[in-house]
This record gives C-alpha cells, structure tokens and sequence, in this order.
C-alpha cells in the first residue's frame, strides 16, 4: 500500500485535534450559551409572520407544498441519484452525492450546536403529512436543511448543465437563474406556510446554502479528480468517516440529525469505495447517456427494473451482517455497546469489558456516538455500513450486472 499523503494525514490530525480539544473545552455548550437565546428570541417573535402566511391556508396550497418538501428531500436525493449515476452522468452523480453529503453534515451540525425550537405549535399549524416529515419535526430548527439544500443542489446543477452544453445564450442562462431562484423561494415559503421553520431558520438556511455552493465550486474538480484517481482513497475516506461521526456535536437534547448524517455518511463512502475501484469500468466520461443511441430509453428502464431490486436486496442484507458482525467485533475489543432500536437484546443495556474505564473518561462521554453511560451505539455502525453497502452496491455491482447483462 503506497503511503498516506502528507495533506491526507495533516486533514486527519486536524480532526482529531479539533475532536480532543472541542471536547475537552466543551466549545458545544458554549457556542450553543452565546447563540440559541438569540434565534430563539428570533423564532417567537417570528412566529405572527407564519400566522400570516397560514391565514391563506388551501388544500391545494397543503398539497403542493407538502409534496414540494418531499422533492427536496434527503430521501428524495437518495432514490434520485442511483438513477442518475444509472443514466451515465457519473461525474455529476458524484459531485452531487458529494455536496449532498455535506450539505447535510454541516447543516446538522449547526442545528445541534445551536438547538434552537423550530416554531411553537400551537399556535402554529404544523402539516406533518409523511414520515419524513414527521421525523424532520423531530431536529432543531436552524437552519432549514431543506433551504439549505435546495440552494446548493439546484445551484450545482444549473452549474453542471450550463458547463456541459457551453451554451452562451443569455437569455437561456437568465431562465435557468431565474427557475432555481423561483425553486428556492418555494422551497423556503413552502416550509414556512407548513410551519416547520420561522423566517430566522429560511434566512440561515440561505445563507449557509451560498456558502457550502460557493465553496464546492471552487474545490470540486480537484474532489473529483481525487475520487477518481487519487491515491489511497478508500484509506483516506474511511478515516475521514469515521472521525466525522466523533466530530459531531452533541444536541442539547437527542434529535434524528445524528442518524441522518451516519446515512448519509455511508452512501458518501460507499460510492466513493465503488467508483474508486471501477471508474474505468462503469463510470468514466465516455460511458452511454441515456436518450442516446448507446442508451435508449427501454434500456434504461431495464437498468431501472434490475438496479432497484438488487440494491434493496443490498441493503437488507448489508444490515443484517453488520446486525452479526458489529457486536462480536465490539466485545471481543472489549468496548462496552448498547442497541438503541436494531437489536432488541441490547436495548438499554451495555456490554462490554470497559464499562467503568469509559464511564470515568469525561470527553468519550460528549461524543454521540456514545451514550451517556460511555457506550457504543452500535446503531451508528450498523447505519453506516447499511448504507455504504447500499451506495457500494449503486456503482459497483450494479453496474457490472448491466454489463452482463448487456444493458
């Protein structure tokens, strides 16, 4: 194995560093002492702008902003790119993928760290219509993580499609700004008017967005160009991985943020893995695209009719091994484990040889991934490699099924 890089290693220290001292100065609590009074001084008298917007209350309006909130979705984006990666634009599956996967890493993190209400209710109307959205109702509310990436994935995508087809049409480039603007403002209302976020949480949501789109545009050819033919790059986004999820700030109160990045923590990594070992197979820039001759349309719904299956097969079986595994690995090194929801004889309980070593380690303690009594969640494993089996699966396996099946 060829040697670390020394960016890849300094990258890495500087994690860990951070994670030892933000732990040990408790900079969480502190940073969440000097902001949540303000956003949420911010949220209540907010809250008669909502009640205005709810006054034009339709069932067209419940409807079309209920299902405009799926779309934008991170469940939404998941089921998306497979099809994506699937039609032959593996570069923009993976840059988007990518961003995604930072997009909703950096807004969770700032929702814990400042755990601030999302608007009360009553005397706000919340529409909860999925599950999604109810489990979404669960997270602090700043910033809208729905604001957030609307902005930066419609914005890479305008990006993409204007760079792919060079065209210098003016008028063409002002609708294309003009529809991504048009779906940002819709994106932000519609989670006003559902009384899911105030209009601190929109503006926030906002900002943040043209930060993280900012950011990735000047940084994505050089991460892609990484991805695809870097060196130790499965080493590398692995470490990166899993020192992310000890990074995570801890809420002030348990929320759902923490589950959603260990998923989508998994997909990033899976696809990354996949693609690193089959970019000049499956995914490099002369592949097939869909609605040409190479890649009809029937062919596609044939990729679709295999590829969908096959990664749900994937994935139930991706976390019932690592259901076997995790635990036996955990308690043969001796680390105390608890199960909140995925194995029913762990719930509540810890196991383990270290119990009372980790107890007495005030820093493990502030991480999320541990319990308070100094456990393992092994969810948190269990959610990764879940997920990083699903996405391995997407642009790896699949893929080669197409090739022998010649679709």
């Amino acid at each position: 194995m060829e040697s670390i890089s020394l960016w890849q290693g300094l990258a890495l220290c500087g994690i860990v560093l951070w994670i030892v001292i933000s732990s040990s100065l408790d900079v969480t609590r502190k940073l969440r002492t000097l902001v949540q009074p303000w956003v949420s001084h911010h949220v209540i008298t907010g809250t008669p702008i909502i009640l205005q917007i709810q006054k034009y209350q339709h069932g067209f309006l419940d409807a079309l902003f209920s299902g405009s909130s799926c779309v934008v979705s991170v469940p939404f984006y998941t089921a998306f790119l497979p099809l994506l990666f699937w039609s032959g634009h593996g570069k923009l599956a993976r840059q988007m993928t990518l961003l995604m996967s930072l997009c909703d890493y950096s807004g969770n993190c700032i929702k814990d760290v400042v755990s601030a209400p999302r608007p009360s209710c009553p005397p706000v109307r919340r529409i909860t219509a999925t599950k999604d959205e109810q489990e979404n109702a669960l997270e602090y509310g700043l910033p809208s993580s729905h604001t957030l990436n609307t902005v930066c994935l419609s914005g890479y995508l305008l990006h993409y499609v204007l760079s792919y087809t060079q065209n210098e049409d003016a008028s063409l480039k002002f609708a294309g700004y003009a529809i991504v603007c048009l779906i940002v403002c819709l994106a932000g209302l519609g989670r006003i008017y559902l009384g899911m976020h105030s209009v601190i949480d929109i503006i926030a949501g906002l900002a943040v967005g043209f930060v993280i789109l900012a950011f990735w545009l000047s940084v994505h050819d050089y991460v892609d160009s990484f991805v695809v033919s870097g060196q130790n790059v499965t080493t590398f986004w692995a470490a990166l991985s899993l020192l992310l999820l000890f990074a995570y700030p801890t809420p002030e109160l348990p929320t759902p943020s923490f589950e959603f990045h260990t998923a989508f923590d998994g997909v990033a990594f899976g696809i990354v893995a996949g693609v690193q070992q089959t970019y000049h197979q499956f995914h490099h820039e002369s592949v097939p695209r869909i609605f040409t001759p190479q890649l009809t349309l029937s062919a596609f719904l044939g990729r679709m009719l295999v590829g969908i299956p096959t990664i749900l097969i994937v994935k139930y079986c991706s976390k019932a091994l690592a259901k076997w595994i995790l635990p036996i690995v955990t308690n043969t090194l001796g680390i105390p484990i608890k199960s909140t929801s995925y194995i029913p004889m762990l719930k509540g309980s810890v196991t383990g040889k270290k119990t009372e070593e980790l107890k007495q380690s005030g820093y493990i303690k502030k991480l999320p991934v541990f319990s308070s009594q100094g456990s393992f969640d092994v969810d948190t494993g269990i959610r990764f490699l879940q997920y990083s089996g699903l996405a391995w699966s997407v642009v790896d396996l699949v893929p080669s099924l197409f090739s022998y099946l010649r679709l």
